[in-house]
């Protein structure tokens, strides 16, 4: 069975009569969201940093590069499996770590929907150390897909050490270092409307459910949720340099995947001092502004990178983005808002079916183009075809 076998079920199932819960492109998804989603919910999930220029631009970027279709070769079996860690995965997507899911749903478990997801599709997860249920429930309803766990590394280093011993006992298959958030950037969104949902108490559960963390206050969080917040507050975004490798690389046995890294220098002193993976992306133009579109700045980190797997995400929007960002070099490649978007509309099934939807389009495209394996994908690469 390949992945472009659920088209085929759509189009069956209309023959009953049965059309698609949600739609199947991302322009309609995100139309049925907005209308659905709560406006503190939707503010964040869909706000950039200043006027979104970089937001918008990474989408956009994709239009500026095309694929080249090989034809007479055989596609008619299409192989989408990586390898990364030692280990294989069927596709190349991952589902990237977003800090809201656990709001966007509506009973408030996102968290535990999007991990449903990934057991469903065999997408992996990348939890984020911000979420609405404990890290280990959430691994656990991954099932027996792989998940890695995403760290904002807190300024206590006892408590980052309780936070990925807990990730690597729950059986995450790596650790995935946040660097561009030791701050928030500036998001007019949500300063028009004066909320930042952690300060309320959202997605802080991996917090309140540690006991390091609970050892530093005076009170329970249940007892007292504001002094709760307000700890942490004061112990989130830890600045990271170069220096903090070894001591990163210390936490755990996991392997070491370092998010937010976009200039070629910065990959190549990364895996020098021991990175085990580098991971492009610029937030999706959550975090600051002004910037180059992040799959604009995929290749030279691929080259830079040499041997070392590269991830990516920002600006991903279907199965073709993904399959360009692959063709670029990207060993693997992170889905965000499309994915966030089904959550919110229809839960766990509703990622699900965003997943199937762009694996689906990734397939056939590779079938279409006459791309039998990832090899062929990225032997074709890429041409610029708009300033």
């Amino acid at each position: 069975m390949h992945y472009g076998d659920f088209q085929t079920s759509i189009y069956m199932a209309g023959l009953g009569g049965v059309v698609p819960k949600l739609p199947t492109d991302f322009a309609s998804l995100q139309r049925q969201a907005e209308a659905a989603m709560p406006r503190d919910a939707r503010n964040y999930v869909q706000g950039g940093c200043g006027d979104e220029w970089t937001q918008d631009s990474n989408a956009v970027a994709f239009r500026h590069w095309g694929m080249v279709p090989r034809m007479l070769l055989d596609s008619t079996t299409r192989d989408l499996s990586v390898e990364l860690f030692g280990r294989r995965f069927p596709s190349p997507l991952f589902m990237a770590p977003v800090g809201v899911n656990g709001f966007v749903t509506a009973d408030q478990h996102g968290d535990l929907a999007a991990a449903k997801a990934s057991a469903a599709t065999g997408v992996p997860f990348c939890l984020s150390t911000l979420a609405n249920d404990p890290i280990e429930q959430v691994a656990a309803a991954t099932g027996d897909t792989p998940f890695f766990f995403q760290l904002y590394t807190p300024k206590d280093e006892e408590l980052a050490q309780s936070l990925v011993a807990r990730a690597e006992r729950a059986g995450a298959s790596a650790l995935v270092v946040t660097l561009d958030t030791w701050v928030t950037g500036w998001r007019p969104r949500d300063l028009n409307t004066a909320t930042f949902p952690q300060l309320r108490g959202a997605v802080l559960h991996n917090y309140f459910s540690d006991p390091v963390f609970r050892s530093r206050l005076a009170r329970s969080p249940e007892d007292d949720p504001q002094a709760a917040i307000a700890a942490w507050a004061q112990t989130f975004g830890k600045v990271l340099t170069f220096e903090h490798l070894s001591w990163l690389k210390s936490l755990s046995k996991l392997p070491l995947v370092l998010k937010g890294i976009c200039h070629p220098d910065d990959a190549r002193r990364a895996i020098d001092l021991g990175a085990d993976a580098i991971y492009v992306s610029n937030h999706g133009g959550r975090q600051a502004n002004g910037g180059i579109a992040a799959i604009d700045m995929l290749a030279d980190v691929v080259e830079a990178a040499g041997s070392t797997p590269v991830l990516f995400d920002s600006g991903i929007r279907s199965g073709t983005d993904a399959i360009k960002a692959v063709a670029m070099g990207a060993r693997m490649v992170g889905i965000g808002r499309p994915y966030v978007y089904g959550l919110a509309l229809d839960g766990a099934e509703g990622a699900a079916h965003v997943l199937r939807c762009i694996l689906a389009e990734a397939d056939l495209l590779m079938a279409v183009n006459g791309y039998p394996t990832l090899d062929h994908v990225r032997a074709a690469g890429v041409v610029r075809t708009a300033a």
